[in-house]
């Protein structure tokens, strides 16, 4: 039997798997399809990681670990669903509500003490960030937005705030003393292992990182962010900010990037706020609470200090908010700051939102307002303040007429920036640090200083292979121009482009128009044709793929969550991820207090095409194929039908719209002509679907309007969870009927 695996996740693409997996079992079985789920939720993965703290019923497998070895294999098929990148308040609020539960779990240290302690905080962190998409994306990234989902953006466009010429928006990068100004890459001469080591003033050597393989044509990076220099940037842009009168903004990755990017955030947090770690910075510390946590965990630990202490802190925080720049909201109304948690402000979707918003972010007052963005390190900073100028020369984009941008991402076995988690160190004291091969040579070298930020990162050889030939056959297959977005003047990128220009060699290029510019010069280009109705490729690394993927789908098509995201694994097999966007816990909130859901599953409708598309290649399936075919015709009646949940409660929902695309897939199977035997399957189907749509969408709306319990937000109860997922009996039997 063909097999394909469905990740049950977290928050809104969870609670929608209640209502989807069922229809998607029924119909699979008929074409001899098996459809498995595994478990790779943030609460699932905590599970797994402390089996040996629970009891043996409460005891589950470590699914991801499995899915990762899966990965490698040529029969792999996985629809991956987007799931939560825990910060630590997530991580504490998840290991909270399994306490609550019953599972034995040992609190979250945040300074451990004793061995133990250590060991445990270790496993934690293992879980923290993003700590999913590393283990599975064992090939690089294809993602696109699908004709149908483009034309129904063409002939329905999302709204777009008007730009003007005289918008105070801007962004603010170090440009000097950051990861891509002090940056030096080697690339592998032979197979062997490098070691980081820190060698002290006093000619000590602290290994970092104990020796590691390293294969022959990776390239290797090692760079630092100066500690000192990115506090006088972060000073100059709070001084710069109040004196132009436009909201401060920081955009980070803080999930992703999770060692650097919370260090990053809380020198931003103690910018802001100067003088109240000046004056307390010493008692804040002592009492363990971190700026890197962010301004809530400060408000949240206060009682925890002496009163007068309290006061003070209190006092300052305000004072702060007063005297500084007005900080951009993530909720104006419940004064929740830009600044009070490090994973509310990302900046792949930040940025874009900003710039679909005329360049505008909330401001405590609750009015939009021009905004200061600051993105400390330079390596990709560049790409969003052109698009800015270009709108504040031209204008806001037209959904209606603007082309396309397809990317092709350097994303494979964990390249470059996104693979350095467990190569990132905050220096504790000052020195060299090395990165060492096996005979004791230094690769490369820096000066450091307590406090900077070192990291280092790998790119495989046979990643960067699989990237070029990707391209190429993106290219020729949408015969649309592609650029490389490389920048011969960046260490890194210099000896990707030596490869890039080699590795082309071993491909048929006639007739293709491919070109390798730097990441500024390649966006001024795309906009330009962009602007002209034409498509371009971008071909990136592994960071501006994150970007991108987010940037373009929020202008052309309102989010990226309608984007078709296809990682050919390197081995054969398939990963299909839904879309490329997050799971919305607003979404969840919503559906908590309303009983409505708005959770949009296309991205999953797009992913499951393309799974069955793959199975029919690779097993011969032609049943598969004939679900492919028909699902994505049905997913152009759905979009042309508007039966996208919508927004206000009372209306259709997350559930309504799964019960359209059947209703209108179960009408494709039962008029194709590929496969007798599954039309005939499908007639009486689709006529009772049809037949019943008032009482099944009246089953929908009328749940709805009341709060509900599901008994979790991070592991709902699943009998619970797919009692509110699953309203409609009248749905349900005609789906049973069919399994």
């Amino acid at each position: 039997m063909s097999k394909i695996i469905y990740t049950h996740t977290d928050e809104a693409p969870m609670l929608a798997t209640y209502s989807f997996l069922p229809i998607i079992e029924a119909f699979a079985s008929t074409a001899g399809v098996e459809v498995e789920t595994r478990d790779i939720s943030l609460a699932g993965r905590i599970i797994a990681q402390f089996g040996d703290y629970l009891t043996p019923e409460q005891q589950i497998g470590d699914a991801l670990a499995e899915l990762g070895e899966l990965a490698k294999t040529p029969e792999a098929n996985i629809i991956k669903l987007p799931n939560i990148s825990a910060s630590i308040p997530q991580l504490k609020a998840a290991i909270a509500e399994l306490q609550g539960q019953g599972y034995a779990l040992p609190d979250y240290p945040d300074n451990p003490s004793s061995d133990e302690e250590t060991a445990v905080r270790s496993r934690y962190d293992k879980i923290k960030g993003s700590a999913v998409n590393p283990v599975l994306r064992e090939g690089n990234s294809d993602r696109r937005a699908p004709l149908s989902v483009k034309n129904y953006a063409r002939q329905n466009p999302h709204s777009m705030g008007a730009w003007t010429p005289d918008s105070k928006t801007n962004v603010a990068t170090m440009g000097q003393d950051d990861f891509r100004s002090n940056e030096k890459s080697v690339v592998i001469e032979s197979e062997g292992t490098i070691a980081i080591q820190l060698v002290r003033e006093d000619g000590s050597v602290k290994v970092l990182k104990k020796a590691f393989p390293v294969l022959a044509g990776e390239v290797i990076d090692g760079t630092v962010m100066r500690a000192a220099a990115l506090d006088e940037f972060l000073k100059a842009q709070v001084a710069r900010a109040k004196e132009e009168g436009v909201l401060f903004s920081a955009h980070l990755k803080a999930t992703m990037m999770k060692v650097s990017d919370p260090i990053i955030f809380g020198h931003v947090v103690k910018a802001y706020f100067s003088e109240l770690f000046e004056t307390y910075g010493k008692q804040l510390s002592a009492a363990g609470i971190s700026p890197n946590n962010g301004l809530a965990a400060i408000l949240s630990s206060l009682e925890d200090l002496p009163a007068d202490v309290r006061d003070g802190v209190q006092n300052l925080i305000k004072k702060g908010l007063e005297d500084g720049p007005a900080l951009a909201m993530v909720d104006s109304d419940k004064g929740i700051t830009t600044l009070n948690v490090p994973s509310d402000v990302i900046v792949d979707a930040s940025m874009p939102a900003m710039i679909r918003s005329s360049g505008h972010m909330w401001g405590p007052d609750g009015k939009e307002a021009d905004t200061l963005a600051v993105l400390p390190d330079s390596s990709y900073a560049g790409i969003y303040q052109v698009v800015i100028d270009d709108c504040r020369a031209n204008g806001a984009y037209d959904p209606t007429t603007m082309g396309t941008v397809p990317n092709v991402g350097l994303m494979a076995q964990a390249a470059e920036e996104y693979g350095s988690h467990d190569k990132t160190f905050e220096i504790q004291e000052a020195g060299r640090i090395q990165i060492v091969d096996g005979s004791g040579n230094v690769l490369i070298e820096h000066e450091v200083s307590e406090g900077d930020i070192w990291r280092a990162c790998q790119t495989k050889d046979a990643a960067i292979r699989d990237w070029v030939k990707l391209a190429v056959t993106r290219a020729r297959a949408s015969q649309t121009p592609a650029v490389f977005w490389l920048d011969e003047e960046r260490a890194h990128d210099a000896n990707l482009i030596a490869k890039v220009n080699e590795y082309l060699k071993d491909h048929d290029t006639n007739g293709l128009d491919i070109q390798i510019m730097s990441p500024v010069k390649a966006i001024a280009f795309t906009l330009e044709r962009i602007r002209k109705g034409e498509d371009t490729i971008s071909v990136t690394g592994n960071v501006l793929r994150d970007y991108l993927t987010d940037l373009f789908p929020i202008l052309e098509l309102g989010t990226s969550a309608k984007m078709l995201s296809v990682v050919p694994l390197m081995n054969g097999g398939g990963l299909f991820e839904t879309g490329a966007g997050g799971s919305a816990p607003k979404h969840v909130q919503q559906l908590l207090k309303e009983n409505h859901l708005r959770w949009d599953s296309l991205g999953e409708f797009l992913a499951l095409a393309v799974s069955f598309e793959h199975l029919a290649t690779t097993t011969g399936n032609a049943r598969a194929q004939v679900l492919a075919d028909t699902l994505d015709r049905a997913t152009g009646t759905f979009l042309l039908e508007n039966k996208s949940p919508s927004r206000r409660v009372g209306e259709l929902d997350n559930r309504g719209s799964h019960y359209f695309l059947a209703r209108y897939w179960a009408e494709e199977l039962a008029k194709q002509t590929d496969d007798a035997d599954l039309a005939a399957a499908f007639g009486s189907v689709a006529k009772e679907l049809s037949s019943k749509e008032e009482t099944i969408v009246g089953e929908l709306a009328e749940v709805q309007g009341s709060p509900v319990d599901i008994g979790g937000y991070y592991r709902p109860e699943d009998d619970k969870a797919s009692a509110v997922m699953r309203p409609s009996a009248t749905l349900n039997q005609v789906i049973a009927g069919l399994a």
